[in-house]
């Protein structure tokens, strides 16, 4: 008796016990689903120890979070009417007293500095005083705005008249759940309100406002996808087997399944990522395939017999090794993110192998136990192993490969040619907003911040001058100001500010707050301006958002637009160059960094890093063929038709500008893992062929061919439609996935059932080796059993 007898035996003598503990298994991992949240910080992709979070971690530690700032803006010509500009500066004031904001910046917090001569220091008055009764008042404090108050230019308006409203959050909150409590309770509806008695199209945007609105929509979309794929699934799966029965026994699975890896997901501790909330739709689209290949075994041994025992014995004696086997092999290709150092793709690998063997496990063990309650199928439930139109597919693919396998050659070559065309032609992209759902409003207003002020994802340089007040230096700010012009002279990023900009308000407040003398002082001038500023306290509070409390460290803060790793490139070069250039030698320390930036060099390094799983599940499944096979030539055969899928996907990447990013680098190690399962049932089948046909490859192949071929086709079919589903999303990452995903799959069917047969012939005489397969104790297929 063999270990997968004594398997199907324990299970049905035992299926009271065997149900009971799943029942109470799911329920413990149920209770665990109510620690599952929803991350509230960036995904970072790069490991702890890696210098761009060395560097991003030390500006943390002297400036506090940078991505605690959320604007409103404004472009309308009406909005200096007397009422829109009133309740304008009241939505800042209500907004300011909100318990979750630090502070305000809007046009009625505006400060004039000014000089006193009397007591040589710094004082500030407020723009107005009183909220304006008349239109002329406005008139005049726009006048003020726009041609006397350079310093607020870009922080509060642009030169187009836009108007800005900054809101700074707590910096303790910005990755909390009280940030998406504000935003949702308490923000959102006063713009509302707002916008509804004013009639003005108020726009929003910073990075903890698109954070919170991203997150609800993966919540959202998260729902979707699992009942997207149940309702797919379920009706491919009844179209091929016409059985409401076996239907819902899959569905029933597949369900337990989904309540598994949420119990997984809480009982791990795991935060909900974009990658991780893929892990539920996955585990249904991987599940069906299980079920496919056990109810149509259980079908054909009922077919041949009619005996129920023997039916449900053999599909677990006969099936359960090989399902075991294929699902082994995709837990590995997920598996090999575990040596991965990125926290997001680690989290991402171990999720999706401990479901997939639980989905195996579940599948094995409730469907055989279920049917074993229930009557026979009728004999129009088994119609469907006999449909002439499958029996037509079969027949071509077997003519294909008996007849024109010169034909399928040369396709191979123009395809492989075209591919290596297409992969040339990959981009890299590392946006922190390029997947997000672009027919949503918070993207439109991602866009016109972008337009109006230059970005709104914060690029930081830290200058550490090595000594106390060195920032204050004239020739420190004159080497900040050179940067300062560099980064004025690229398009993709905003005006900088810096204590520079306080520097140069100091100047013009000291020359009676003339606009032309907004500008560094001289030598000759720093003396007496920097004498009014220590005798004043009016600059201190702005001082601490450029300058730490010791006057070593200096911050230069641009945003960034929505640019790729290319771009980023060229900027991070010029702007190296003028940092080697103004500071040069030991006595300065430059670096740049803010979450953008770390989030670009993120992507690059996930790049290396799927070059590294993807070469580790190429070699496990390597070792496993030469395991199975122990023939060098039998590895080189069973890889082709699987890395071919992936050679053309990224040709098509390539060919329909799909840049390699962090939701796209997935498909290959997914699409690799699973659709080597199609190989491993082929060549399981074919070596039991062998077995049975006394080493004779070709009856081996045709007979291998006939009797997987249907169940590859189904599989492939419910993973390419279960996939799809994921181009139901408005994430232009999660579409690029599971589109490519599911040509990649269908690919790897035709690939496996077209091209792999077709090399198992060609190299008949290289790999027909009778001594090796005595040796081999494998099995991964019994010997073929009588009726």
């Amino acid at each position: 008796m063999t270990f997968w007898t004594k398997i199907a035996g324990f299970i049905l003598r035992n299926r009271y016990l065997v149900l009971t503990t799943i029942v109470i298994i799911t329920a413990l991992l149920l209770t665990q689903s109510k620690y599952v949240r929803f991350s509230y910080t960036e995904a970072n992709l790069l490991p702890e120890n890696h210098e761009a979070n060395i560097q991003y971690n030390k500006f943390l530690e002297i400036f506090g979070e940078e991505g605690n700032l959320i604007i409103l803006g404004i472009k309308d010509s009406t909005f200096y009417s007397l009422d829109k500009f009133n309740s304008w500066n009241k939505l800042a004031r209500e907004l300011d007293s909100a318990p979750e904001v630090e502070f305000t910046v809007s046009i009625s917090d505006i400060k004039k500095l000014k000089a006193d001569r009397k007591k040589r220091k710094f004082v500030v008055d407020p723009l107005f005083e009183k909220e304006p009764t008349k239109q002329e008042e406005i008139d005049q404090i726009k006048i003020q705005l726009f041609e006397k108050l350079p310093f607020y230019e870009n922080i509060l308006f642009n030169n187009e008249g836009t108007i800005q409203t900054a809101i700074y959050l707590k910096k303790d909150i910005v990755n909390k759940p009280e940030r998406a409590q504000f935003i949702e309770e308490t923000l959102i509806p006063a713009i509302e309100k707002f916008k509804a008695e004013n009639n003005l199209d108020v726009k929003v945007s910073g990075m903890p406002y698109i954070r919170t609105l991203n997150s609800k929509n993966i919540s959202e979309e998260m729902g979707i996808f699992v009942l997207g794929a149940l309702f797919i699934t379920a009706i491919i799966f009844f179209f091929f087997f016409r059985s409401f029965r076996a239907t819902f026994i899959t569905l029933l699975v597949v369900i337990v399944g989904v309540m598994w890896a949420y119990g997984f997901i809480g009982l791990l501790r795991y935060e909900l990522t974009v990658l991780t909330a893929l892990i539920p739709p996955l585990i249904i689209v991987i599940g069906v395939p299980n079920a496919v290949f056990l109810i149509n075994k259980y079908q054909q041994e009922v077919k041949k017999h009619g005996n129920q025992a023997k039916s449900l014995q053999r599909v677990i004696s006969k099936i359960g090794n090989a399902t075991l086997m294929t699902n082994i092999t995709t837990a590995s290709g997920f598996a090999t993110f575990v040596f991965v150092k990125s926290k997001l793709l680690r989290e991402f690998g171990i999720l999706a192998s401990i479901n997939i063997i639980s989905i195996f496990i579940l599948a094995l063990l409730i469907i055989p136990i279920l049917y074993s309650f229930m009557p026979l199928p009728q004999k129009k439930h088994l119609n469907h192993l006999e449909k002439r139109w499958m029996e037509n597919v079969v027949d071509w693919m077997e003519r294909m490969v008996r007849k024109q396998r010169i034909y399928i050659y040369i396709t191979t070559v123009v395809i492989i040619i075209l591919s290596m065309i297409g992969l040339y032609q990959i981009r890299v992209s590392g946006s922190l907003i390029e997947d997000m759902p672009k027919g949503k409003q918070f993207y439109k207003d991602i866009k016109f911040f972008e337009s109006e002020f230059g970005g709104i994802m914060p690029l930081e340089i830290l200058i550490d001058t090595k000594k106390e007040k060195g920032v204050m230096k004239l020739s420190t700010l004159k080497k900040m100001e050179k940067l300062n012009e560099t980064i004025e002279t690229f398009p993709e990023l905003s005006k900088p500010i810096s204590v520079n900009n306080l520097v140069k308000y100091s100047k013009q407040a000291y020359y009676n707050g003339n606009p032309k003398y907004y500008q560094l002082p001289t030598s000759q001038e720093k003396s007496y301006i920097f004498a009014y500023t220590k005798n004043s306290n009016s600059n201190s509070g702005m001082l601490k958002n450029f300058v730490d409390s010791t006057g070593r460290y200096a911050r230069i803060t641009t945003f960034m637009k929505d640019i790729g790793t290319d771009k980023m490139d060229i900027i991070q070069d010029r702007l190296n160059a003028v940092i080697q250039k103004q500071f040069k030698g030991d006595k300065f320390s430059v670096s740049m960094t803010g979450k953008a930036l770390v989030f670009l060099k993120g992507t690059n390094y996930l790049i290396k890093n799927l070059v590294i799983s993807l070469s580790l599940a190429i070699l496990l499944i390597s070792i496993f063929m030469a395991w199975m096979f122990r023939s060098p030539q039998m590895i080189l055969i069973s890889l082709i038709p699987n890395m071919l899928p992936l050679l053309i996907t990224a040709g098509l990447m390539g060919f329909f500008d799909i840049p390699i990013k962090p939701s796209t680098i997935l498909v290959f190690s997914i699409a690799f893992g699973i659709s080597v399962d199609d190989t491993i049932h082929f060549l399981a089948k074919y070596r039991q062929e062998l077995l049975a046909n006394n080493w004779k490859i070709k009856p081996a192949v045709y007979a291998a061919l006939k009797e997987t071929g249907v169940s590859m086709f189904y599989t492939s079919i419910v993973l390419f439609f279960g996939f799809l589903v994921f181009t139901i999303s408005s994430f232009g990452g999660t579409i690029a996935l599971g589109g490519l995903v599911s040509v990649t799959l269908l690919l790897a069917m035709v690939s496996n059932l077209l091209l792999l047969p077709s090399l198992l012939l060609s190299f008949e005489r290289k790999i027909a080796n009778q001594k090796v397969l005595k040796e081999t104790n494998f099995k991964i297929f019994p010997p073929k059993e009588k009726k």
